[in-house]
């Protein structure tokens, strides 16, 4: 029998490596793990972390203005935008030493360093070579940029954080949700946003309703929501200052920072997976059966290098699985059907299961239900912004498959329905439900009246 350095070794040190290395050590297993950049990788270092501090910040410019309704005088509110930035990148170097002591307190082998396979067992950073009974490629994602001339003026996602100085003039380019997010931030922390889509609507996937919805309250709080736009060309103004964006239709736009949000695709240049043999899918992702094996029996996949679905959590789970195939009972499964996730545009979008489009294709006929009101705290605030809940129900068996809410803390309310839709719950359990008054949560247990159709 062979002898190996490790037993597990990862390649990657954001959310699923991590956990996976740390489950896996913790059952006595020797584990390495390599990461050239900063641990936490995309979701905490320039994702969903310092993404949603950055919503927050920009909420409060709202919550000023809305103040006044209630009473409040306030002195001319002012933004510093460096000072956002610093404390940031405070809290970001804080979760990186959490990370580092999460390995090293479960005593995994952290090199660092780009890694690459050699072979079925071996990776090899910086010249050495590591052997391993099995490898876990966790890379995640990286930015998309088209080929358009003028290119190497955009900014992606990644850069946002750091601009220097801030854009007065945004334009996003893109309709998903990290496009969505930016511009709606951006918006909120005082840049004039414009958002170029090539589609008709925004967030795709999404349902239909939702889609609506929140472009129509983006656009009234103040983003300029242009869809049916392609972009051809990004050039540097002749006298240097600021950026002149072309349309396929000619039309031109002015622009301080042009921000391509065109979708992410899996890191996968560079790490010699063609050496180990190891097969891509047509989407250009390491392909994965359904214990995330790859063509290569002893190494595995997951999170967005391997492209199911591109959630945080969701790599986290994946890993658990992966861990437990190797060094545990082999019992452990991952179901992606209802996994709620949250758009952190203003407002939040919340969602799990179904669109209504998708539900009716799978379940045949539905039953829907949707409300649209203002909320409690906009009664007094002057804000127009406005809520609105839908359920989607299988008509055959009662049970709810599809939830969605665009509005307030959206996010923090679907949370708790997603455990009770993964329980099966029928709309009879959430008519019977007794709500919270006053809040918005209780729209999705009072909802009576069908939509016609």
């Amino acid at each position: 029998m062979p002898t190996f350095d490790f037993d597990l070794f990862v390649i990657g040190g954001g959310s699923g490596g991590v956990r996976a290395a740390r489950m896996a050590a913790q059952t006595g297993a020797r584990v390495g793990l390599a990461e050239a950049a900063d641990l936490g990788g995309t979701c905490v270092n320039v994702g969903c972390i310092p993404k949603k501090l950055y919503s927050y910040a920009a909420g409060y410019a709202e919550a000023f203005e809305e103040s006044a309704g209630y009473g409040w005088t306030l002195k001319e509110p002012q933004f510093d935008w460096a000072h956002l930035k610093s404390q940031r990148a405070k809290e970001i170097t804080r979760l990186n030493g959490i990370y580092a002591s999460l390995l090293k307190n479960s005593d995994v082998t952290l090199v660092t360093g780009w890694a690459q396979l050699a072979d079925a067992h071996t990776v090899e950073i910086g010249g050495k070579r590591h052997t391993a009974r099995h490898l876990l490629v966790a890379t995640g994602g990286t930015p998309f940029v088209p080929d358009i001339a003028g290119r190497e003026h955009i900014v992606t996602s990644d850069a946002m954080f750091d601009l220097d100085p801030f854009p007065k003039r945004l334009l996003v380019v893109g309709g998903g949700y990290i496009a969505c997010e930016f511009a709606s931030i951006f918006n909120g922390l005082g840049s004039k946003v414009t958002q170029l889509h090539r589609r008709a609507h925004l967030l795709t996937g999404f349902d239909d309703d939702v889609r609506q919805f929140v472009a129509n309250e983006m656009g009234k709080a103040g983003v300029d929501v242009r869809l049916n736009c392609d972009v051809t060309s990004v050039a540097r103004n002749a006298h240097g200052h600021g950026l002149t964006v072309t349309l396929a239709r000619g039309q031109q736009l002015e622009a301080d920072t042009v921000l391509f949000a065109t979708g992410r695709v899996p890191n996968t240049q560079g790490l010699g997976l063609e050496a180990a043999g190891v097969k891509l899918d047509e989407r250009g992702a390491i392909a994965v059966d359904a214990h995330y094996r790859t063509s290569v029996p002893s190494i595995h996949a997951v999170g967005d290098v391997s492209t199911r679905v591109q959630l945080t959590p969701v790599a986290l789970a994946e890993a658990m699985v992966v861990v437990d195939e190797l060094f545990g009972k082999g019992k452990r499964r991952l179901d992606y059907e209802f996994i709620p996730t949250a758009v952190f545009t203003h407002p939040n979008i919340g969602t799990c299961g179904y669109s209504e489009i998708d539900a009716r294709a799978k379940f045949g006929e539905v039953t829907v239900f949707s409300s649209e009101f203002k909320s409690l705290r906009h009664t007094l605030s002057g804000s127009t912004e406005r809520t609105f809940m839908k359920l989607v129900v299988d008509k055959a068996s009662d049970r709810v498959v599809g939830l969605h809410m665009v509005g307030a803390d959206a996010g923090e309310v679907v949370q708790g329905f997603a455990v009770a839709m993964r329980a099966g719950a029928t709309k009879a359990i959430f008519d019977s439900t007794v709500g919270i008054h006053p809040t918005a949560a209780e729209e999705f247990v009072t909802m009576r009246e069908p939509m016609p159709g």
